[in-house]
Order: structure tokens, then sequence, then C-alpha cells
């Protein structure tokens, strides 16, 4: 395969990836594709051609760097890296950048069934009423519960998008869509105390200032701390729910309890649907299984020789 060398030189990798992730119109995504695309960009060089992509020696390197970087990771986490890069790559090559396929030594993960479950009422409330654990993760984890959001569309917030007047704000949902959560009064009375005053950059940040250089939509305006990250909220969350009963818990978890427990609540499919932000019932049904627990009131209930 050769290169014929007509129009402009290709660009280096860093800028390669900087125009690729502007045309991204939905922030989260072009976030979450950004973690894959920056750390491509260090392990080649920021002034290295986009066009050595194409390089046989090279397609081999970036399939070891690859495995080695997340071979290790769960299959979701693998599949995300790979779609940033494939999507990265069908853009350059659109630019006219690149000819072949850079990562075609790389294949999908299979992912395994999903089994997480959900969190017991009683372990919940122990977790989210623990006054002395830091006012980031008290906020974060009850907003979590209180919207069954995801927690990329929460962590994503930025201070003024925030309806703190009526308890809401608008996200972006997976694939992009704009919607709107509601929380309750236990998160309106923590937002205030953890804004501190604060009336731009991210709603959730990082406890020291950012070490490396970070797009400014990312860091708060003074005090140049950064977005919280997924990866940093997951881990705090398993840490501190290591000595629960059925611990250590996942951070998604907390979106999978707050909708079993509208379901065993009561609440119908519309609803459910909105608090979600799902769209289709088949991706809802995984997380309206009620428990035991829930099943056995609701039999209490029926039960004729009860109600005598």
């Amino acid at each position: 395969m050769h290169r014929l060398d007509v129009g402009p030189a290709p660009p280096g990798l860093a800028a390669a990836v900087e125009g690729f992730l502007g045309e991204v119109s939905n922030r989260n995504t072009a976030r979450a594709y950004g973690i894959a695309l920056r750390a491509l960009v260090v392990e080649f060089g920021a002034s290295t051609s986009v066009a050595v992509l194409d390089e046989e020696s090279t397609v081999e390197q970036v399939g070891r760097w690859f495995v080695g970087r997340w071979g290790a990771c769960a299959a979701a986490t693998v599949n995300a890296r790979l779609d940033a890069l494939r999507s990265a790559a069908d853009w350059w090559r659109a630019q006219g950048w690149l000819v072949g396929d850079p990562i075609r030594r790389i294949r999908r993960r299979p992912r395994s069934p999903d089994r997480t479950r959900a969190i017991g009422r009683a372990e919940v409330e122990n977790l989210l009423a623990r006054t002395h654990l830091p006012i980031r993760e008290r906020t974060l984890w009850r907003m979590l519960y209180e919207t069954a959001a995801r927690a990329e569309e929460i962590l994503a917030l930025d201070v003024d998008e925030l309806d703190l007047r009526n308890r809401r704000a608008r996200v972006r949902r997976k694939g992009g869509a704009a919607d709107v959560i509601v929380w309750r009064t236990a998160t309106a009375r923590l937002l205030p105390r953890l804004l501190g005053g604060r009336r731009s950059g991210p709603v959730f940040l990082t406890d020291r200032r950012a070490r490396v250089e970070l797009p400014p939509v990312d860091v708060a305006p003074g005090s140049g701390r950064a977005r919280l990250s997924y990866r940093r909220a997951a881990e705090t969350f398993e840490q501190a729910t290591k000595e629960l009963t059925g611990g250590p818990y996942r951070l998604h978890q907390l979106r999978h309890s707050a909708l079993t427990h509208a379901a065993e609540d009561g609440a119908n499919t519309s609803t459910l649907l909105a608090f979600s932000g799902h769209t289709s019932v088949a991706s809802l049904a995984r997380y309206s299984k009620v428990s035991p627990e829930a099943l056995a009131r609701w039999q209490q209930k029926r039960d004729p020789a009860t109600r005598r």
C-alpha cells in the first residue's frame, strides 16, 4: 500500500485527534473518545504524522499497545476504547489522511451477561446517611440514586446547567438526546454545600488542581480543579462499600437500585422510561426485577387471610 503525495501533508497525530474530537457534537461522547485518543498521542508522539498509522509495523504496534493498555479491563471498557479509535480512523480516512485500517489487529470483546443486582433499600440508606463521608461523595451518590441517571450523565453536569430552585437539570443521555432529571429533598440540601457559591465549571471536581492540560470545559475557573472522572468516582464508591453486607458494589448499582425500587413501589412503564432515560422497554426490563422481599410484601398485601 503506497500513499500518493497529493494535497496537503497529513497533520500530526495530536492535531488529527483534536480535529476529530472537535467534530463530535456530543460532549460526553467526545470526552469518552478523548481517553483512548489522547493515550494514543502519548504513545506515538504528538507531532508524529497520522499517516504513520497506515504502516504495517505501526498497525502491529497499535495492537500491542492497545492490549497492554486495556487488555485486562472489562469488555465494556475495551469495546468503548476500540469504538473511539475506530470512529477517529473513519474520520481520518474521510479527510484523506489514512488509507487503511490501523486497528485491524484488534477485536471487539464479547460482553458477558449483566448480573448487576439492586442494592437493598436498607443498605442504600445506610450508605447515603453517612455524614462522615466527604460532601462530594455524599452528593454524587445521593443524586445518582434519586435521579436514576447514569454516572456519566451526572459527572458531565456543569453548575450553570442546574436548576436548583426546581430541583432539576438538563442532561445529555446516552446517544446524545437532551433530557431532564429531577431530584428530591436530600440532594437539594447537599448541592448548595457542595458548590459553595460556585456559578460555573463542573459540578463534581477532583480534590487537587489538574496536573495535565485539559479542555477548559473540564476545569473549574479559579481553582484549576478538574472534572471528576468516572474511574475515580467508581473506585471511591467501591472502596466505601466493601464493608456492606453484599459489597463491594459498583457505582452503576445506584442507578439499578433506584429503578428497581421505583418498580417495586408501583411506578408504571411510562414513568420508569422517563426516570431512566431509556427509549425502549426491552432495555428497561433488566432493571425492573423486583426483589424477593418486595415480592413477599406484594403477596402479603393481596393475601385474603391477611385482610381479615
